[in-house]
């Protein structure tokens, strides 16, 4: 569903031996590093600065094979020390099998392991939930760029509006407000990213770089973005790579 998630850290040093910790305890190593990110697949940790504050209050649920693996997680978090936030267990208010396991990060951003009866495809991250001021608001402008990111609306309540992909979903969902988080989903050409940022900002959202090739990332990166309605940076991209 993710082409990527990216959370800024107050400290970066500190977020990567959390994500280490825990990610290596379910068999996941880093696969990119470098002084400005640190990548596990379709999740990456950045340092935050003064114009990209830390991502806060950013629920990323992590798909596991068994519960088994999901215990794994939540021992050698806290084991190390990092705080619980869910003991492991099933979870019967989410589905009648769902069972769950749950820890806070450095930046108290919520991170879970989820088994499923067989892996997610296309990455580690099952689902998200981001925390919004107005539940309609942000369901308006996901429903807006579904059609670029390969989104569709599920579950809606005044509560909850929960958005599927192909693999894996993310939910927003009313409290306080996620902060400074970036999510970016794929797309097929150089059209439908142009047509993503061309939709969000004809209806009113906020641009933060409009289409074009970002050879920064890598040659042939071709990118736009815009903010949702809590400024959180949404992005669609062609990485041009066959």
């Amino acid at each position: 569903m993710f082409d990527h998630v990216t959370i800024r850290a107050a400290d970066l040093e500190a977020s990567v031996r959390f994500y280490e910790t825990v990610l290596g305890a379910i068999g996941l190593e880093p696969t990119h590093r470098s002084d400005r990110l640190v990548e596990w697949d379709d999740f990456s940790v950045a340092p935050a600065n003064a114009e990209r504050p830390p991502t806060t209050n950013l629920h990323i649920g992590f798909s596991v094979p068994s519960p088994e693996v999901a215990d794994a997680f939540w021992r050698a978090g806290t084991a190390a020390g990092y705080r619980d936030d869910g003991a492991p267990g099933p979870r019967p208010v989410y589905g009648p099998d769902y069972y769950g396991a749950f820890l806070r990060d450095p930046d108290d951003n919520s991170a879970e392991a989820v088994p499923h009866g067989s892996l997610r495809t296309g990455g580690n991250i099952d689902h998200l939930w981001i925390r919004v001021a107005d539940v309609a608001a942000a369901k308006r402008f996901y429903e807006t760029i579904a059609p670029y990111g390969g989104l569709r609306l599920d579950a809606d309540t005044e509560e909850r509006a929960q958005f599927r992909g192909s693999s894996g979903s993310f939910s927003v969902v009313a409290g306080r407000p996620t902060e400074h988080a970036h999510l970016a989903f794929p797309g097929g050409d150089d059209a439908t990213v142009d047509a993503f940022h061309r939709a969000a900002v004809q209806a009113g959202y906020g641009d933060n770089g409009a289409p074009g090739e970002r050879p920064q990332y890598h040659p042939g990166y071709y990118a736009a973005f815009v903010l949702d309605p809590d400024g959180n940076n949404v992005e669609v991209v062609n990485h041009h790579r066959r």
